[in-house]
């Protein structure tokens, strides 16, 4: 290599998402969502809340950090706003953790909405205080090192799926699902009509109707016995 390796690329300007958008996501399952995007965008399952209770609805702000590496995490809070979700890609990393509570409390300050991590983090205690919503894959007392290489807002694989910045991300103890931007005006119409649906659903429940889940008339003549 010729030269200084390069440390850090930075996006500083992305387009995020209007807050009438944004907004059609608040507050709903992570469950519905994916319904509404045809069983797209959820992360891996192992990337999990610290505790079940917390739940988030954001625009993704995205982080590459190299195995052990923790540059790029450190330096994305110079370029967060409030409402912004932190995603953290570390291709799966298990050697040490990408953030810890010190980091958590400024992110929080900065009006940060949660943190997504498919490495590990540390400091559960504080973190937990910040009352900062985070997913991760595990976690670790081992920390990273800062020396690069990390990209900041130039997309990111987190957890299997393509986060890119701007995209709308939520998240709650079922896991998290990323929506591209482009495409999230089309599934939040979609998700009126799932959530119309699920609605329907539990008032046919609470009426005691019967309910199938599968149409024995569909398999006729495919369904055998062995009774």
């Amino acid at each position: 290599m010729i030269g200084e390796p390069v440390a850090l690329s930075i996006r500083r300007k992305i387009r995020r998402p209007a807050p009438s958008l944004r907004a059609a996501f608040e507050g709903r399952p992570s469950g519905f969502v994916t319904d509404a995007y045809n069983g797209r965008g959820c992360l891996d399952f192992a990337i999990k809340p610290l505790v079940p209770e917390m739940r988030f609805c954001g625009a993704a702000v995205t982080a590459f950090c190299a195995p052990s590496d923790i540059l790029a995490a450190m330096a994305i809070l110079d370029y967060v706003r409030p409402g912004d979700v932190i995603v953290i890609g570390t291709t799966g990393s298990r050697g040490s953790a990408t953030i810890g509570d010190i980091w958590a409390h400024v992110a929080k300050r900065k009006g940060v909405a949660a943190v997504v991590c498919d490495g590990l983090v540390r400091d559960v205690p504080g973190l937990l205080r910040t009352g900062l919503p985070i997913f991760a894959r595990g976690v670790t007392p081992n920390s990273g090192f800062r020396n690069g290489p990390g990209e900041i807002n130039t997309g990111v694989t987190c957890g299997g799926v393509f986060v890119g910045p701007g995209d709308i991300v939520v998240g709650d103890r079922d896991g998290v699902v990323a929506v591209p931007l482009a495409e999230a005006r089309a599934v939040a119409k979609n998700l009126e009509n799932v959530e119309k649906k699920e609605a329907e659903a539990e008032r046919r429940l609470k009426r005691g109707e019967a309910f199938r889940f599968w149409d024995p008339a569909a398999f006729a003549g495919r369904v055998r016995f062995v009774d």
